[in-house]
């Protein structure tokens, strides 16, 4: 259950320092203005039938502080990127360094090599300097100039590591495993009463982090995810009975699918983690694609990769560098039922198997993609230099927060079946609410 005390924020200690920021204090005075310890973001807006009110949960709103924990002379800083590729990553990097250097004046900012496997220093991999020089053309491509790999380092060598460079900032970009990540160093450099401020920033194009409205990557999936859903269509109105099916990312949570089914409007099946479904009978799957393409003689299928894993449940599992476990490939299973079906019936049809799945991730972000990115890397920093730490910065009801990463490395976000969102779904596909469960 969240509760304030479950939202509250550490902090490495009491700051000291006067910021180099030409903020104000004073509202109305038409410059920007710090924000003060205490400010606050509800996290319910709603009320009404059946939400009864009681005390209300608040997160710690992000922004800049008057004062730092942190002398900007004494800073040495590191960004590291980890997980899978994602739209943004280049623009994260860059816009930390471009704040770290030109609103506080910190000139030693060093990019992690490889994930959390460029903080052992058996790799071999050397770090970068970043530079606004350096990096002032890196968001226009996709990808990591840093590079990434997945998978836990023992903790007490990272710190080692981080303590050996110097470093008193780590800023850590990835999905729910880096945060965990980075919680582990930071109770790490805590247990040695070392002060390192851990500042998580949000990647990952599945959206699925709890308490963040919106990860970057995410719309510049949906938008190239959007493309082939275009053409996936194309495709089966090209052919007699034509069927096309379209897999993309979604490990346990099926934002993906959902956003691009809704972005481009010409799917009539989208299949999620979320909901489980059945093939066979009257109200399976397959008697619903039937009734499809007899109606109008074409049908698009979008299925997220872990949607329907409990029908390859004697597929040999394994799992990645993360801990994550492997999934069975849906898409490939439901192609080939697809085809068996129709044959069994002797009945025609032209099936098409598109998996975009790499493509979407590794291009560079769009224009609100590049947005959030920025807004998130400057809180990410103003966070830091205020001694911030076990925090990641986030979007909860238009307005940047603090999330204690302890709150957020536990589970996944997942879609609500009951939400305007799958109803939005329901209503763009025509699909029925369930398959045969």
């Amino acid at each position: 259950m969240l509760t304030n005390e479950s939202v509250k924020v550490r902090s490495l200690g009491e700051p000291r320092f006067p910021s180099p920021l030409k903020l104000s204090t004073t509202p109305g005075d038409d410059v920007a203005d710090f924000v003060p310890e205490g400010a606050g973001i509800l996290y319910d807006i709603e009320t009404g039938p059946g939400r009864p009110l009681a005390e209300p949960v608040v997160f710690e709103r992000a922004g800049p502080r008057q004062k730092l924990f942190f002398d900007p002379a004494q800073v040495r800083a590191a960004i590291v990127t980890c997980g899978g590729l994602c739209p943004g990553l280049n623009n994260v990097i860059r816009s930390v360094c471009v704040q770290m250097w030109y609103l506080y004046g910190v000139k030693e900012v060093l990019g992690i090599r490889n994930g959390y496997l460029g903080l052992n220093p058996a790799s071999g991999l050397e770090p970068l300097l970043l530079t606004p020089d350096f990096v002032d053309r890196i968001h226009k491509a996709g990808g990591t100039v840093l590079g990434s790999s997945r998978g836990p380092q023992d903790p007490a060598v990272s710190v080692d590591y981080l303590s050996q460079l110097g470093i008193n900032i780590l800023f850590c970009v990835g999905g729910d495993g880096t945060q965990r990540g980075a919680l582990a160093i930071s109770e790490e450099a805590r247990k040695r009463g070392m002060a390192l401020a851990v500042v998580g920033i949000p990647k990952t194009i599945d959206n699925d982090i709890p308490y963040v409205s919106r990860t970057f990557g995410y719309t510049t999936a949906i938008d190239k995810a959007r493309e082939v859903l275009d053409c996936a269509h194309n495709e089966a109105k090209g052919a007699p009975n034509g069927i096309s099916i379209v897999k993309l990312m979604g490990r346990d949570s099926g934002f993906i699918a959902a956003g691009a089914t809704l972005a481009s409007q010409e799917a009539n099946f989208c299949l999620i983690p979320e909901l489980p479904f059945r093939l066979d009978g009257n109200d399976g799957f397959l008697a619903a694609l039937k009734r499809r393409i007899e109606r109008r003689g074409h049908a698009v299928i979008v299925v997220a990769e872990g949607a329907g894993q409990d029908l390859l449940a004697s597929e040999p599992r394994e799992r990645d560098a993360s801990g994550n476990v492997k999934h069975a490939d849906i898409g490939l299973f439901l192609r080939d039922r697809v085809v068996a079906f129709f044959r069994s019936l002797d009945m025609q049809a032209n099936v098409k198997y598109f998996d975009p799945s790499y493509i979407i991730r590794s291009v560079p972000a769009n224009c609100e993609d590049a947005l959030l990115c920025d807004h998130l890397a400057r809180h990410a920093v103003h966070a830091a230099m205020a001694g911030k730490t076990e925090v990641m910065v986030g979007v909860w009801n238009s307005r940047f927060i603090h999330l204690p990463i302890p709150l957020i490395a536990t589970g996944r976000k997942k879609i609500n079946l009951e939400s305007e969102l799958w109803a939005s779904v329901l209503v763009a596909t025509g699909q029925p609410a369930r398959f045969g469960v």
